[in-house]
């Protein structure tokens, strides 16, 4: 299969979005263990796409079970360098409304589970710089794609560990914080995707005022809201798609080059062979 350079990381209702055409299923395995789902590929925006559904089919994950490694590392093995990810999400603050999308700049990690938080283990140790944890180059392609008065243009977003809401007092606290909108699943993938050398960015649909506001927030209230902007969702992600020049050479893209503490003659062939596929190439081990 010929490389893929644009990856699609959603909800399972993404499945059905009629311009996504010549439509192939692609199941892969990692050394980090199996993707959430089989692979979708096809053409979208006049591009070759590949759709992970990260929840699995039927949304039958919770945040906490998502291998988010196997995720991120299944699209580098297609070839994915640009991370187009879609995410609901509850806002903190008052102008930023349900049925209203964020494209965030920062990110706050107060996860607490089981998660993988990074690639990096048994053999080979790399420190990757997250400053900028959104790729911008993928945030002004998502910005100019949106075409809506209601798409806001940053904002930190907060990955709390779910799967239950938050309390009123953390919701409280969030906002002390001058966070603006909160989910369960962009951290620990927006760090592993930089670790996998992708450009990445997120379409945050909003569904809710989180517990801070009048009414409590429940499932029911985030999945109706996120129902009715699904169609935002794949307008919006075909118009970017089509913008994206899959030639743009972006920082995430060499986020490895200079992150690596272990010495080339401590590893060994067998953790070589385990990240090529992040690295893109072979490891010296000389």
């Amino acid at each position: 299969m010929a490389d893929i350079h644009i990856g699609i990381i959603g909800g399972s209702g993404l499945y059905d979005m009629r311009d996504l055409t010549d439509r192939e299923t692609v199941r892969l395995s990692t050394p980090f263990g199996e993707p959430s789902s089989p692979i979708v590929t096809g053409m979208l925006g006049g591009r070759k796409v590949a759709f992970l559904a990260r929840h699995g089919i039927g949304h039958v994950l919770t945040p906490s079970e998502v291998n988010y490694r196997a995720n991120i590392h299944a699209l580098r093995q297609l070839g994915v360098k640009f991370t187009l990810a879609v995410s609901a999400c509850g806002s903190l603050k008052a102008e930023i409304a349900p049925g209203d999308v964020v494209v965030p700049d920062q990110l706050l990690d107060f996860t607490r589970g089981p998660r993988k938080r990074s690639f990096f283990e048994s053999g080979l140790v790399a420190h990757v710089g997250v400053a900028e944890p959104f790729c911008n180059y993928l945030r002004t392609v998502l910005l100019n794609a949106g075409g809506n008065s209601r798409v806001h243009g940053k904002g930190t977003f907060i990955t709390v560990e779910g799967p239950r809401f938050s309390t009123r007092a953390e919701s409280a606290l969030f906002r002390s914080w001058n966070v603006d909108i909160i989910g369960m699943t962009t951290s620990p993938e927006a760090f592993l995707a930089r670790e996998a050398q992708m450009s990445y960015a997120v379409l945050a649909h909003v569904t809710d005022y989180d517990v801070w506001h009048t009414e409590p927030v429940s499932s029911d209230m985030v999945m109706q809201t996120f129902a009715r902007n699904i169609a935002h969702t794949k307008k919006t992600l075909a118009a970017a798609i089509a913008q994206i020049d899959e030639a743009t050479d972006t920082e995430a893209h060499h986020a490895l080059e200079t992150a690596v503490a272990t010495a080339p003659t401590a590893i060994s062939s067998a953790v070589a062979e385990r990240y090529a596929t992040i690295f893109g190439r072979p490891l010296s081990r000389q």
